[in-house]
C-alpha cells in the first residue's frame, strides 16, 4: 500500500511545526491501515499503544453503558483520532471509537513516537499543544451541553460542523446532542 503523507505533512506544518528533518523521519515511520465500516477502532478499558491520523473517512467516538451508547466526537477531516491521555499517560481509555464508513489510518508505535520526538526535542511542544487544545474542546464541550439547548446546539452544528451534518447518520447526530432521533428531526423542521 502506497504511503500518502501530504495530509499528515500539511497538519503538522499548520498545527505543529517540526523541523524538515524530524519531520520527514517521522512521516516515514508511519503505516497504512484499513478497515471497513463499522470496524472498532478502540475499546473501552484498553490502553493505546501507537499514535492514529484519519487519513480518509469518518469515525464516531462515544462512551457506553449497558443502557446506551452516548456519542462525544466525529472525525470527518485529516486529525489525529488518539486517545492522547490514555496515549501518554500509559493508562486505560474510557472511550470507544468505531468507523462509519471504510476508513484510512496513518499509525505509528508509541515507542517509536516518542523516540523521534526524543531525538529532535520537540516533543514537549507537541503534547504540551495537544492537550491544550484537546482540555479546550472539552471545556468547550461540556460548557455548551449544561448551557445550550438541544436546538441552539444543532444551529451550532449548521454554522461550526455541516460537514457532520452531511457525512453522519441523523442517530448518530441525535446521540450526540443527546435526545432521540425524533425530537432532532422536529428540531431540524423548526430550523428549515
Amino acid at each position: 500500500m502506497n504511503l500518502d503523507t501530504t495530509k499528515i505533512s500539511s497538519f503538522f506544518e499548520t498545527e505543529y511545526p517540526l523541523n524538515k528533518e524530524g519531520l520527514k523521519e517521522l512521516l516515514g515511520l508511519f503505516s497504512v491501515v484499513e478497515y471497513k465500516k463499522n470496524t472498532q477502532i478502540l475499546t473501552s478499558d484498553t490502553e493505546e499503544h501507537q499514535l492514529r491520523f484519519l487519513n480518509k473517512g469518518a469515525i464516531r467516538e462515544y462512551y457506553a453503558s449497558t443502557e446506551k451508547e452516548t456519542n462525544i466526537n466525529f472525525y470527518t477531516k485529516p486529525q489525529f483520532i488518539t486517545d492522547l491521555s490514555s496515549f501518554m499517560n500509559d493508562t486505560k481509555t474510557k472511550k470507544y471509537q468505531e468507523s462509519l464508513t471504510s476508513i484510512e489510518l496513518l499509525v505509528i508505535d508509541k515507542e517509536l513516537f516518542r523516540t523521534i520526538l526524543a531525538k529532535y526535542d520537540c516533543g514537549k511542544s507537541f503534547i504540551d499543544l495537544s492537550f491544550q487544545k484537546l482540555l479546550k474542546q472539552k471545556e468547550l464541550f461540556e460548557y455548551n451541553r449544561v448551557t445550550k439547548s438541544p436546538e441552539e446546539l444543532y444551529q451550532e452544528l449548521l454554522i461550526y460542523k455541516p460537514n457532520w451534518l452531511q457525512s453522519i447518520p441523523q442517530y448518530h447526530i441525535a446521540s450526540y446532542l443527546n435526545i432521540t432521533p425524533e425530537t432532532l428531526s422536529r428540531i431540524r423542521k423548526r430550523i428549515s
